[in-house]
């Protein structure tokens, strides 16, 4: 027995580690423009898009087009006059290439992907079964960079000295963020760490206490109502200094 035991340590240590997960070699930073913000209701009426190499922190290819919609209630903040999506452009086409460059990506990037996320697979955009990653929830920005744990894309770009002249335009945020990227010493593990499993949690803090939560991305009332959620990884749970508890959201709740 002890010989049999001893063959299985030896057969045991002689065992390869299984290889280190790999980062995304190309990434696809995605936004969107939209009449509103149902997309029940609302439709996409611009899609911007960067293939972008992880490695090289390099923009492969980008593109961004418009699609024709009958009005736009959110042209206040787009400034995108419907009339100005029915012109004459080859969109029909651009929609072939935006799917050459999804075929190309390994995941797909959104600053708020889960709004952006939502309209795809909604005519005329494609279904995708790519991985999404959200730069302002599942990325963990330097310290040094002094930003808020949830950043906005504006104050993202302008601590990595990136100027911003524009916005509200889905090539233009996607441009911001190519140059983000562009800058980021540690990109590859950032990614790859973003990428882990995330489970919706909420924080068991008093309301004396509640900064606590506030502080490090927790959202009051959003999913569930009269509780601080957020989506973490395992390597995030166990960097808090309060208690959580695993949350089940109803299926309607639930992300698509």
């Amino acid at each position: 027995m002890a010989d049999q035991l001893t063959l299985l340590e030896a057969v045991q240590e002689q065992r390869p580690d299984p290889p280190a997960p790999a980062a995304p070699a190309t990434v696809l930073i995605l936004d969107t423009e939209t009449t509103g913000l149902d997309p029940q209701r609302d439709r996409c009426l611009e899609v911007g898009a960067i293939l972008f190499n992880v490695s090289a922190r390099s923009v492969l290819a980008q593109q961004s087009f418009l699609l024709p919609v009958e009005s736009n209630a959110a042209e206040p903040i787009n400034r995108i006059p419907a009339a100005v999506t029915r012109l004459p452009q080859p969109w029909t086409g651009a929609m072939r290439w935006f799917d050459d460059l999804l075929a190309a990506a390994d995941v797909l990037v959104a600053h708020n992907a889960a709004f952006d996320r939502q309209w795809f697979g909604r005519d005329p955009l494609p279904a995708v079964s790519h991985p999404w990653l959200c730069s302002m929830e599942d990325l963990h920005w330097p310290a040094e960079r002094q930003l808020r744990c949830r950043p906005s894309l504006r104050d993202l770009a302008l601590a990595y000295g990136v100027p911003v002249w524009s916005a509200h335009r889905a090539l233009t945020d996607c441009i911001y963020l190519a140059e983000v990227f562009a800058r980021c010493d540690d990109l590859e593990t950032m990614l790859l760490h973003g990428l882990e499993p995330r489970q919706l949690v909420r924080a068991k803090v008093s309301y004396d206490d509640r900064h606590l939560a506030r502080e490090v991305g927790f959202r009051w009332n959003d999913p569930v109502k009269g509780a601080w959620t957020r989506r973490l990884s395992q390597r995030e749970i166990k960097g808090l200094n309060f208690p959580i508890e695993a949350v089940q959201l109803a299926p309607e709740h639930r992300a698509a």
